[in-house]
């Protein structure tokens, strides 16, 4: 569904938690929203859960205040604070770790948080982080659908509802961002309004559906449990990652594919605008796991080594600019901008096409490409919107063939890897695994 150009695009962001890996999630929001590309695009809405409650709370209130740069310095400033810098805070971290990682080996005894003070002092400290960068007193119910919404996942302990705290219709306070954040091995429930509340990796990770409330034409997510990993998992720390982060998606998943099903239904005039249903684009903007994640497993989330943090939100910078280079480059694709497209190619870029397409093979260098760019993206191929596009190692967008002739579309993927915001190699074929080394959006 295409929008008129003088209108910027509605965007709304979720960001999955995941303890320190959310990290990678501050990186992604300080490197888009410092993006002077991104101007065409109005950040509507923000929803998060754990870690990527955190992160979603201090861009909303950078976004507050019209100044969407400062999220990256109140991001920066709070991952600052929370990582392990001390001697003393740095042997508690090693503990820590070593702890966790103990406990996947070997029983070990098992101690309540309502047993102990640190988990007291761990809330308190918590708390202080936040209140140290968002002035919590100074927010009301923000009720004005010109200013972006707000979510923060938890789930009621006791009745195992889901809670989404809305900023249009909750004051926004330090407890409900604690309560989203109370994993239950660590912390106490968080008490609000006569209930209990836990981390809300066990309900939505992140909220998806409500910010449908927002009216977004686009929904950008930014995931840090992998979909995909290349290999079977054996050992105890790999089953237990592994388990993590199935669970971890399961309900981003689920909420999904609720919004491509009706996308899909929508492309067939199975549902219409009279139904009051829209054609929402997804993007996912997926965290890519570093050798000391994958050698930690899932205890590396609780990782607050300087150097670790500071490797995340690099990396999550970095996976924006990569980003913003592939909505440059779709948006010329959509446009069937020969020129625009082939501007945003190497100069010895590579292009690859297979099955289903037509003209298969190899072509090198834009001598090459240009012939190749001109007779299939400008033409023949179109970006399926109905599906989403995966940020990872490659970008990835679902396609199909453009048909005139009322038969169905052969369907497929094309899987695009950036350097210095410029493409330097494209394929275009059947399997998006076999395409982008992995990754795979399967819808």
């Amino acid at each position: 569904m295409e929008h008129a150009p003088d209108r910027r695009r509605r965007v709304a962001i979720a960001c999955q938690g995941g303890g320190s890996h959310t990290a990678f999630t501050a990186g992604v929001l300080k490197g888009l929203l410092g993006a002077d590309a991104l101007s065409a695009y109005e950040i509507v809405g923000l929803s998060g859960t754990s870690g990527g409650a955190v992160c979603a709370l201090l861009a909303w209130y950078a976004l507050l205040d019209d100044d969407p740069a400062a999220a990256g310095r109140l991001l920066d400033a709070f991952w600052a604070d929370n990582a392990a810098t001390t001697p003393t805070d740095q042997l508690l971290n090693a503990w820590l770790l070593w702890a966790s990682r103990l406990q996947e080996y070997v029983v070990t005894p098992a101690v309540s948080p309502y047993d102990t003070v640190a988990s007291v002092t761990g809330m308190r400290h918590f708390r202080s982080l936040l209140e140290r960068r968002v002035h919590f007193d100074d927010i009301d119910v923000v009720d004005d659908p010109t200013r972006p919404m707000l979510l923060l996942g938890a789930v009621d302990v006791q009745s195992g509802d889901f809670m989404a705290f809305n900023s249009r219709r909750d004051r926004i306070s330090p407890e409900m961002v604690l309560a989203s954040a109370a994993i239950p091995t660590l912390f106490r429930a968080v008490h609000l309004d006569g209930r209990s509340y836990w981390d809300g990796l066990f309900s939505q990770n992140p909220p998806v559906r409500e910010l449908l409330d927002a009216e977004p034409d686009e929904i950008w997510v930014i995931q840090v449990n992998a979909r995909r990993r290349p290999d079977e998992p054996r050992t105890v720390v790999d089953i237990a990652d592994r388990r993590n982060e199935l669970s971890g998606n399961l309900s981003l998943h689920q909420e999904l594919h609720f919004i491509e099903k009706i996308n899909q239904l929508l492309d067939e005039g199975l549902l219409t605008a009279r139904d009051r249903y829209r054609n929402v684009i997804v993007r996912v903007i997926e965290l890519t796991r570093s050798r000391l994640s994958l050698a930690m497993g899932t205890t590396s989330k609780l990782n607050r080594d300087p150097g670790f943090i500071n490797e995340l939100v690099d990396h999550g910078v970095a996976r924006a600019e990569e980003f913003v280079a592939a909505l440059a480059f779709e948006d010329a694709w959509r446009r069937r901008d020969a020129d625009g497209i082939l501007r945003r190619v190497a100069d010895d870029a590579e292009l690859v096409v297979g099955a289903p397409f037509g003209d298969p093979g190899t072509y090198q260098g834009a001598e090459q490409i240009r012939p190749l760019v001109e007779r299939q993206l400008t033409r023949d191929v179109a970006i399926d919107v109905t599906r989403k596009q995966i940020c990872q190692d490659a970008v990835v967008w679902s396609v199909r063939t453009r048909r005139d002739d009322g038969r169905a579309p052969n369907h497929g993927w094309a899987a695009a890897r950036f350097s210095d915001g410029a493409i330097t190699s494209l394929r275009l074929g059947a399997d998006a695994a076999d395409l982008s080394g992995g990754s795979r959006s399967t819808g």
